[in-house]
């Protein structure tokens, strides 16, 4: 071991325990503890938002999305499709015609976002494990088209599947009409469905209903024209590699995005709240560290003595600033270290056991999500070796150059 560590060592556990030096160094210590621990909680956290963001969105959205680069639609052909199905990875291609439209049911109405899929929807099982009533199909065994209704669809429009006489009727402005009267039935299409499941995710979801394609494109008028292709990949295979893929092949008439980047706007502003919440918990344990430095100070002035009988048996400056610089490393180590544990013991126990809720009926999941990641741990512990260093160096320096002035 370096001879500075040594006298660092000695320094630290041979303290009267008594010394207001000591008390100020175990401050620091807890301080800088907390701070750690704080840091490794609340990033944790983070990640387990963005996690859990990601499921809600792989419940819904599609692995890669393919719309058009101008305007709500583009013609759909058996070419197009089968460029999209010969990329390697893609599973299931669904296509899709989607708009707001009028909902009513009974006496009550409320606009939704309706969403026409064709027969692979079924087939994609994205929704089977948020239907909370019902069951996810697009035609009954008598052919009858049913809709897959959000949980604030239903709320909104108290509509219940146990009435089979009562239709879900949606309303949608007829192609090339020249009325002006909105009340009038010559300005909207009708499509009477059957409710046949129900599903809750989170709210942004609330307001869509699924159709059948072939229905929900009689109502729109579309004609052979799609909103968008949904692609379901393979596993094994990476959204982003196979989104590439269907973009260089379709061309610049299609826009394609992969499923982070059709949500990349929450993504980024979780990142970059962790990224803030990094720099303010850092300054709060660069407070905490400040201890450190009036430690270190103090100690300077108590071992004027020891420093000069140091310089005499033949030390040099840099050696003592070693021995005060180590002397800080060891303090602010000890919290850092208790600081990594206790803040991984808390989330494994959150992750583990669900202490802290989230406090929504309706949410996913009962406990705050939490995901530890060990670059997170590793960025912490840097962090707090940057900051001892800075705090460390001034009171090192100051002692070494106090030892000086007493040798001469």
């Amino acid at each position: 071991m370096d001879i500075s560590y040594r006298i660092a060592i000695r320094y630290f556990f041979s303290r009267n325990k008594r010394s207001f030096i000591s008390v100020i160094a175990r401050i620091a210590m807890a301080g800088v503890a907390v701070g750690t621990m704080a840091m490794v909680v609340v990033l944790s956290v983070f990640n387990g938002m963005e996690d859990l963001n990601r499921n809600i969105f792989k419940t819904f959205d599609a692995d890669v999305k393919v719309t058009p680069a101008e305007g709500k639609r583009f013609k759909m052909t058996n070419a197009l499709l089968t460029d999209v199905r010969s990329v390697p990875g893609v599973k299931l291609v669904t296509q899709v015609v989607e708009d707001n439209a009028l909902a009513r049911y009974g006496n009550q109405q409320t606009i939704i976002r309706l969403k026409g899929v064709d027969s692979t929807f079924e087939q994609q099982g994205q929704l089977d494990t948020a239907i909370i009533e019902g069951s996810v199909k697009l035609y009954g065994q008598n052919g009858t088209p049913f809709a897959v209704i959000a949980e604030g669809v239903r709320n909104a429009l108290s509509i219940s599947l146990e009435d089979i006489f009562t239709p879900l009727e949606l309303l949608y402005p007829r192609t090339g009409s020249k009325t002006l009267d909105l009340t009038s039935s010559e300005a909207f299409q009708l499509l009477s469905l059957r409710p046949g499941g129900i599903f809750f995710i989170e709210s942004r979801y609330d307001d869509y209903v699924i159709a059948p394609l072939k229905q929900v494109e009689e109502l729109m008028g579309y004609h052979g024209e799609r909103s968008a292709l949904e692609v379901y990949i393979q596993p094994g295979f990476t959204e982003k590699d196979v989104s590439e893929e269907i973009a260089e092949k379709l061309g610049a008439k299609f826009v394609v995005k992969d499923r982070d980047s059709l949500n990349a706007d929450l993504l980024r502003a979780i990142k970059m709240e962790k990224l803030f919440v990094a720099v303010t918990l850092s300054l709060i344990i660069l407070v905490a560290a400040i201890n450190i430095f009036f430690s270190l100070s103090m100690l300077a002035i108590e071992k004027k003595k020891d420093v000069s009988m140091l310089y005499a048996m033949g030390a040099n400056p840099s050696l003592i600033r070693k021995i005060f610089m180590a002397e800080g490393a060891i303090v602010a180590f000890s919290g850092a270290i208790a600081g990594l544990i206790g803040g991984v013991v808390i989330c494994w126990l959150q992750m583990r056991y669900g202490f802290v809720s989230m406090g929504m009926a309706t949410s996913l999941v009962d406990a705050y999500p939490v995901k530890l990641i060990w670059a997170d741990i590793l960025y912490t512990g840097i962090i707090v070796v940057m900051i001892t260093m800075v705090v460390s160096y001034i009171p090192a320096r100051r002692a070494a150059d106090a030892g000086l002035v007493l040798r001469v």
